[in-house]
This record gives structure tokens, C-alpha cells and sequence, in this order.
């Protein structure tokens, strides 16, 4: 007989007959919509967009199984009486509706959380502020290099609960988890990665605090025979160790530790009781800086004991990455790249891509939607590896602001153009590109409303590079 989830089994006979809410209709809630309706939940849908707005195959839906929908501004008045309730992982659960509800005694939960409850087999888990989404991914890579049926989800946007009856006990699941997933979260991935914490992308969280409790989360709930990885070099991560009840393994490109792993240089070492042994050469990666280098080594601690050292450098030396994270897009015979940094809407992701490519002359195109962040270190950074910068947008002003700021006694000088389009941006450096130069689009800002996301703007980036440059 082949294998029987039984937790899983006992879940969906609970949620038959039951007043079950779904709260948003994002990424991750969507397919839940079919999974309850055939278990036979009596599903209601709560959502602040209009109908309107609605996706009109997820609208059908709704309509064809009978569901109840709320939407709208008032959405949540009737959020009463309901036996389990999944939120979407933006509406915080320390909203007043969904405390009341808690204290009625419902259910309140996340796909992801659900999915972590009842999923069999081991989970690594991966969390921080910066490089999660490419530590994940690497994580993911090297286990299938090695054989292992595995799963990516999570934030990445690929939700897993509706794959849940295919996991068996000896797969492996690898999730990308946001500080929101992770808020009240009950339960903790038997390895657990933290790659950074630091205030800049707390968003909506009331406080730091509050952002750092959801962070620790990640382990909180682990066992001593689970795993805790942190990279050193972020003092928070140093703080919150001492509350580990597992291993704790560090990381670290500044420190030379006794025990973990470290990037010295173009080398990542395992330092075991202060001895340290040659693992990996960077310049074999093809994704290039150091924050890269640290992905790298988070990545070999989470498969250590898993994978072979071999293997793991297999899998190492194939990634190209992940999209819109300092992303090759092309290479051309004069020997000048072209890279797609879009996921940077913060200076301090833009300053670590700018010092990915030390010896090389960078023109780089940035510029966006103005959140008020300071950019005075990113204007010393420009100075320090730049050779040109075209701007655009909100920002654009701010940033040569403090690129002239940063070049007053320095003995250089940087061309600066402003773009009034990103297709202006591409045809600039296109021209002033010489060769072995970087051409680097890393906005260092949000996208503007004339870009969906980050995503969309990336994407069309590639697209005018590949129209443009020949």
C-alpha cells in the first residue's frame, strides 16, 4: 500500500460542513478555492478590491460553486461566526476583525502555515530582509542536483498547499518565507535559514520589534534535533542565536569564525574548531558579489549532511540565478554585460550590486518612484565603481544630488544623463558602453505606476536590451 497522509486525511474531514473564510484573493489564497469546495467547506471570500477588479476565471469560479463574497472597502463587516479563517499573508493578524475572531475561537492560519502543518516530509525553511529569494532557490537547485524529489514555495509566489498530496515522507520542501507568512506562525522548518535582518524593509509592520518577532518565527517552534543557520555578520542575527533551541550554524564574509562557514575573499571556507578548509572558488559562480557569495555559503550549510560536497558544487556552479536579481541578460563579443537588477528598490540592494564587479567600469541606470530613502552612501558607491549613471524618474534628482556630493575632492569624474524613459536609458548606454563595461539597470526605487511591479519592469528591460543592443 502505498503512503497515507493521515494528518492530512483528518484536516480535510474537519473542513467538511465548515464555515471556512478566505481572506484576499492573492497568490496564495486562489487555489485554495478549489481545494475547499471539494472537500466540502462552505466557503465565503473576502476581498477589499472591488468585483471589478476581480479575476474573471477566479470570479466565475466563485459564482459556479455557489460561494459567498464579500468585496469592497467594507469587506470584513460580516467576518462572523467562522470556524477556520486563511488569511492572506498582507492582512496582518494583529487586524481587529481577525482578533475577534480568534477570541470567538476560530482557526486563524495561512496557506503556507496549513501547508507546513500537514506536509510529511522535511522542510528547510529561508527568511531575512535581503537574499532569501536566490538562497532558496540555490537551496532548491543543489537538492535536485543530488536526486531529491523536491519543492520550491512559499513567497516566491508559488503556493504548495494544493500539491500537498503528492509529498511523501522523503521529499524535501524548500520554502521562501516573508516576516508576514511568518507572523504568528506555530510551527518552525527543521532547517531554518535567516540571511539578514535590518529596518529598512519593514513596510507595514507597526515596528521593528514587531518585524523581528515575526523573523524569529522561523525557529522559535524548532526541536534540538533542528537546524538554525544565521550570517554572522548582521548583530540581530548574533542576538536572537541564544534563543535557539536547535544547532545553530553561522555564516559570514567579515568574521573569521570558528565554526561555520566563511567567504575570505574569492573562497568559501568551513571553519570546524577553528581549522578551515577550502570548499568552493567564487570565480567558478556565475552570479557575481559578495552577497551572492554569502547566498552561496547560507545555501551550503542548509544542504550539508544532505548533499555532497561535490554535488553541491555542481549545482553551485550551473546557477544563473534567479530573475530580476542581478540577472545576466546579455553578453556581447566586445566583452560588455548587460544585467537586469530590477528586484533592487532600495539603495542598499543597489549599493551591494555595485560592488559585485570590482575592477570593472559600471554605467549603471537607476531611478524610480520616490519613498524618501536616503541615498547619500548609494552617491559614494556610484563614485567608487561608476564610470557614467543614467537616471530617471522621482528619484533621479536626489540621486545626482548625492553622486555630487560624494565626487566634491574625489579625482574622477562621472557622466550623468537623465532619461526621460527607460527605452532612453537602454539607447544611452548602448552608446557610451566601451568595452568590458557593466551595464547595470539597479533602480535602487519602487517601480512608477507606469510598471505593474518590479517584475513587469524588469521584463521590459530585458526586452529593450535584446531589441536595442546587438
Amino acid at each position: 500500500m502505498g503512503y497515507v497522509n493521515g494528518k492530512l486525511i483528518e484536516f480535510n474531514t474537519y473542513l467538511k460542513g465548515r464555515s471556512v473564510a478566505l481572506i484576499g484573493l492573492g497568490v496564495s489564497n486562489i487555489p485554495l478555492i478549489d481545494y475547499l469546495y471539494n472537500v466540502g467547506a462552505n466557503v465565503t471570500i473576502f476581498e477589499r478590491k472591488e468585483a471589478e477588479y476581480i479575476d474573471n476565471d477566479v470570479m466565475y469560479k466563485i459564482i459556479n460553486y455557489g460561494m459567498e463574497y464579500y468585496f469592497g472597502e467594507d469587506y470584513l463587516d460580516e467576518l462572523d461566526e467562522f470556524d477556520v479563517i486563511f488569511r492572506s499573508p498582507s492582512m496582518l493578524p494583529t487586524n481587529e476583525d481577525l482578533m475577534r475572531e480568534a477570541r470567538r475561537g476560530a482557526i486563524i492560519t495561512t496557506e503556507v502555515e496549513m501547508f507546513m502543518e500537514l506536509c510529511p516530509c522535511k522542510i528547510i525553511g529561508v527568511t531575512g530582509s535581503d537574499g532569501k529569494t536566490t538562497t532558496a532557490s540555490l537551496i532548491y537547485d543543489i537538492l535536485k542536483k543530488a536526486g531529491y524529489n523536491c519543492y520550491l514555495g512559499g513567497n516566491n509566489g508559488n503556493p504548495l498547499f494544493t500539491k500537498i498530496y503528492d509529498i511523501r515522507p522523503d521529499d524535501i520542501v524548500v520554502l521562501e518565507l516573508s516576516s508576514f507568512q511568518l507572523m504568528n506562525m506555530k510551527i518552525s522548518p527543521n532547517i531554518s535559514v535567516i540571511t539578514s535582518i535590518s529596518d529598512t524593509h519593514i513596510k507595514i509592520h507597526s515596528s521593528f520589534e514587531e518585524y523581528v518577532d515575526a523573523i524569529k518565527n522561523i525557529f522559535i517552534n524548532q526541536t534540538q534535533e533542528d537546524t538554525l543557520i544565521l550570517n554572522y555578520d548582521w548583530e540581530k542575527n548574533r542576538e536572537i542565536a541564544i534563543e535557539a533551541v536547535g544547532n545553530v550554524v553561522f555564516y559570514s564574509s567579515t568574521e573569521k569564525i570558528p565554526n561555520g562557514y566563511m567567504v575570505d575573499e574569492d573562497v568559501i571556507k568551513i571553519c570546524e574548531n577553528g581549522l578551515r578548509r577550502h570548499v568552493f572558488d567564487t570565480k567558478r559562480a556565475i552570479i557575481r558579489g559578495k552577497h551572492n557569495y554569502e547566498n552561496i555559503a547560507a545555501a551550503i550549510c542548509a544542504t550539508k549532511g544532505l548533499v555532497d560536497i561535490e554535488t553541491q558544487i555542481a549545482a553551485i556552479t550551473e546557477f544563473r540565478g534567479v530573475p530580476h536579481r542581478l540577472e545576466l541578460v546579455k553578453e556581447l563579443s566586445n566583452g560588455i554585460f548587460w544585467y537586469n537588477d530590477s528586484s533592487s528598490e532600495f539603495p542598499s540592494r543597489t549599493k551591494a550590486c555595485l560592488n559585485a564587479f570590482p575592477n570593472r567600469d559600471i554605467i549603471l541606470i537607476a531611478g524610480g518612484y520616490d519613498k524618501k530613502f536616503d541615498y547619500t552612501e548609494l552617491g559614494k558607491d556610484i563614485v567608487k565603481n561608476c564610470k557614467a549613471a543614467i537616471l530617471l524618474s522621482q528619484t533621479s534628482d536626489k540621486i545626482e544630488k548625492e553622486i555630487d556630493a560624494a565626487l566634491v575632492g574625489a579625482k574622477k569624474e562621472i557622466d550623468i544623463y537623465k532619461g526621460s524613459t527607460l527605452y532612453e536609458a537602454v539607447y544611452i548606454a548602448n552608446k557610451i558602453a566601451g568595452r568590458g563595461d557593466v551595464v547595470l539597470f539597479s533602480p535602487a526605487s519602487s517601480p512608477l505606476d507606469s510598471f505593474k511591479d518590479y517584475e513587469e519592469r524588469g521584463e521590459i528591460f530585458k526586452g529593450l536590451v535584446n531589441e536595442i543592443v546587438k
